[in-house]
């Protein structure tokens, strides 16, 4: 039996292992076509993020914060201080998100949306692993591995054709994420992953991942993002058209 766990793999993904660690994983995953697909996703996601994100790191420091720096001789009273501030907003972050949805993993769910967007999005060759025309295929497939039955809205009427769909790798379990495109080749993506938490439903939500925007909410077990590079209005519209066919 393999020892390697996740750990080892997201580690891996990372590039943190350590070289006798390293060549053990890498001797799992020639033998593991799932796990090493997981990785492969993991990575790509990590570039996603770093490309999101990177470009903050080349900013400035804002005169706001440079003209508050304190003296020397007082750095360590006001590290102790930043850190307790910076723990006690994390952990009323996390609490707020736990309150208000259900669960912290619901809180991450336009984060997530939107990383599978930029990733796949992009893409020219294979923006999804099953095409539009196998959809019956497709929505038994993705049904069977989240354990739900799902449905793929028609969206014909709002200038959106159905693209295809792909499993991911999600927070607890294996996601869905649908790809649609309109005739200037806009696309967007439907984000749909199963919850441990107890079934509720919430209303929607709007987050803006930098240039990304995602409506995501709640319903009964699944949670759907919808996620798009275009205007809230828009993207609203869309949204709501979704929930309703989703709802009947």
């Amino acid at each position: 039996m393999s020892n390697i766990t996740d750990i080892d793999l997201h580690t891996y993904a990372d590039g943190q292992l350590d070289e006798a660690r390293r060549l053990l994983v890498e001797a799992h995953l020639a033998h593991d076509a799932q796990a090493a697909e997981n990785v492969r996703v993991w990575r790509e996601q990590n570039e996603a993020l770093r490309a999101l994100y990177n470009p903050v790191l080349n900013e400035p420091v804002p005169r706001r914060l440079l003209a508050a720096r304190a003296p020397r001789g007082r750095w360590p009273y006001y590290a102790l201080a930043a850190g307790a501030m910076g723990l006690a907003f994390g952990l009323g972050w996390m609490v707020h998100a736990y309150r208000v949805d259900g669960s912290v993993e619901t809180a991450a769910l336009p984060r997530r949306a939107a990383v599978a967007y930029a990733v796949y999005a992009p893409e020219v060759r294979h923006p999804v692993e099953v095409g539009a025309e196998q959809q019956d295929h497709l929505v038994k497939w993705l049904s069977k591995r989240l354990g739900h039955d799902l449905r793929i809205p028609v969206l014909t009427q709002q200038g959106l054709e159905l693209v295809g769909g792909r499993l991911l790798p999600g927070g607890s379990g294996p996601v869905a994420q649908f790809m649609y495109q309109d005739s200037k080749g806009q696309r967007v993506t439907l984000y749909v992953s199963r919850r441990d938490a107890e079934p509720r439903d919430t209303a929607f939500r709007f987050s803006q991942e930098d240039k990304i925007a995602v409506f995501y909410w709640i319903d009964g077990k699944l949670g759907y993002a919808l996620s798009a590079e275009m205007d809230r209005a828009r993207l609203l519209t869309v949204a709501t058209v979704v929930y309703r066919q989703l709802n009947p």
